[in-house]
C-alpha cells in the first residue's frame, strides 16, 4: 500500500509517499523561511498564501518521484493542530484528490505524526525502531511534551509546557540577540563554542515532582541580562548558558519518565530534536542509565509529510477512514493530559 501524505500545518508545504512499513518513496518540502524571516516569525496570512502557491508543485514533485498518482492507494492529511488557514489548503487538496480518484481519506494529528516518525525508513539512513511501549519527548516550535506511546498510533501525555514551547523560547532568545529567524539552529551552533558557566541563568522548572515544563521565566532572564549588559558582541556564552538550561530540563524529565514508568526506551521527535546539544545530552544520560535512545534523522524531526503518511497508514491498517466532511482544528482535541490519543 502506498499512502500520499500532505502537510501544511504551519510554514512548510510538504507532500510524501510512504508504504505501510514506513519506507519513504518520496518526501518533498517547500520552506517559507524567506517569506517570514523579515518579520521574525510566522505570519499566518502569508503562510496560507504561500501554501496555495506551493501545494501543486510540491505534490507534482512527490508523485513524479514515486510512480505517479495512479500508484497511490490512499491519502493522509494533517488536520491539526496548526494555523487553520494553512491547514485548509492541505485539507482541501487532499479531499479533492480522494474524491476525484475515489481513494480512502484519513486525517492525522500533526503531533501523532511526530511521535511515530521514528519508524520512517529513508534511503541512505540507518533505521532503528523501538519496541512498544516507549517514552517520547516531542519538542518543537509550538509543542513541548512527554508522552507514553503504547500501541501503533496511540499515546497518552505525561507532561507538557505550561507556557512557551522550547523551540519558541529558542527563537525568541535568538530575536533578543539579533540572530535572525529561525533562531534555534543559530543558537545551537553558537552554543557549541561558548562557555555555559559564563552566564548564570535560572533552571526552568527543574523539580522532578512534575513532568511539566516552563520556559517563559528563562526567556525573561535572558531578556533582563540583555537589558542590563546589552547584546554581547560575541553571544556564544549566553547561547551556551541558555541552551544548557533548556537541554538539561528536557533530558532529565524525559529519563525520569522512563524510570518512573519502567520503560527503558526514549524517542526524540519534533524540530528541536535536531539540536546537537539535546542529542548529545540525551545520549550521555541514556547511556549512563541503560536507556535505549532513538533519534530520527533530521529530515524526520522537522515538519514533513512522510510522518503524516505513515501515521495515516496506521489508521488505515486499523480499518479507519474519514469522509469528505473532515474538518481542521487549531488545537489537538485528543492530546491532553490523562487521555489516550490516536492518529486521527
Amino acid at each position: 500500500m502506498r499512502v500520499l501524505g500532505i502537510e501544511s500545518s504551519c510554514d512548510e508545504t510538504a507532500a510524501a509517499v510512504v508504504t505501510e512499513d514506513g519506507t519513504v518513496l518520496a518526501d518533498v518540502v517547500a520552506s517559507q523561511i524567506a517569506v517570514h524571516a523579515p518579520y521574525g516569525g510566522v505570519v499566518p496570512e502569508l503562510a496560507s498564501r504561500a501554501h496555495v502557491q506551493n501545494i501543486v508543485p510540491v505534490l507534482e514533485a512527490a508523485l513524479e518521484q514515486s510512480g505517479g498518482l495512479g500508484a497511490i492507494d490512499a491519502v493522509a492529511v494533517t488536520r491539526g493542530p496548526g494555523l487553520v488557514g494553512a491547514l485548509l489548503v492541505g485539507l482541501s487538496t487532499a479531499k479533492a484528490i480522494a474524491f476525484a480518484r475515489d481513494l480512502p481519506l484519513v486525517g492525522v494529528d500533526h503531533l501523532v505524526g511526530h511521535l511515530f516518525a521514528v519508524y520512517l525508513g529513508r534511503e541512505g539512513e540507518p533505521k532503528r525502531t523501538p519496541e512498544l511501549p516507549y517514552i517520547a519527548l516531542l519538542v518543537s516550535g509550538g509543542h513541548t511534551a512527554i508522552y507514553e506511546v503504547t500501541a501503533p498510533g496511540e499515546a497518552s501525555i505525561l507532561g507538557q509546557t505550561r507556557d512557551d514551547a522550547a523551540g519558541e523560547a529558542f527563537d525568541k532568545v535568538a530575536k533578543l540577540l539579533g540572530l535572525g529567524y529561525p533562531g534555534g539552529p543559530v543558537v545551537d551552533r553558537l552554543a557549541a563554542g561558548g562557555d555555559p558557566a559564563a552566564v548564570d541563568l535560572p533552571a526552568p522548572m527543574a523539580s522532578r515532582r512534575t513532568l511539566d515544563f516552563s520556559f517563559s521565566g528563562l526567556k525573561t532572564a535572558v531578556a533582563r541580562h540583555v537589558k542590563q549588559h546589552g547584546v554581547p558582541e560575541d553571544p556564544a556564552d549566553l547561547c551556551a548558558a541558555f541552551q544548557r538550561r533548556v537541554v538539561r530540563v528536557l533530558v532529565e524529565k524525559s529519563v525520569h519518565a522512563c524510570k518512573t514508568r519502567k520503560i527503558p526506551r526514549l524517542v526524540l521527535g519534533g524540530g528541536v530534536a535536531a539540536n546537537r546539544g539535546l542529542r548529545a545530552r540525551a545520549q550521555k544520560r541514556c547511556d549512563d542509565l541503560g536507556i535505549e535512545l532513538y533519534v530520527p534523522p533530521v529530515a524526520s524531526c522537522t515538519d514533513n509529510a512522510a510522518m503524516i503518511a505513515y501515521a495515516g497508514a496506521l489508521r488505515l491498517a486499523g480499518g479507519e477512514r474519514d469522509d469528505l466532511g473532515l474538518a481542521a482544528y487549531s488545537r489537538s482535541p485528543d492530546l491532553k493530559r490523562g487521555k489516550m490519543a490516536k492518529a486521527r
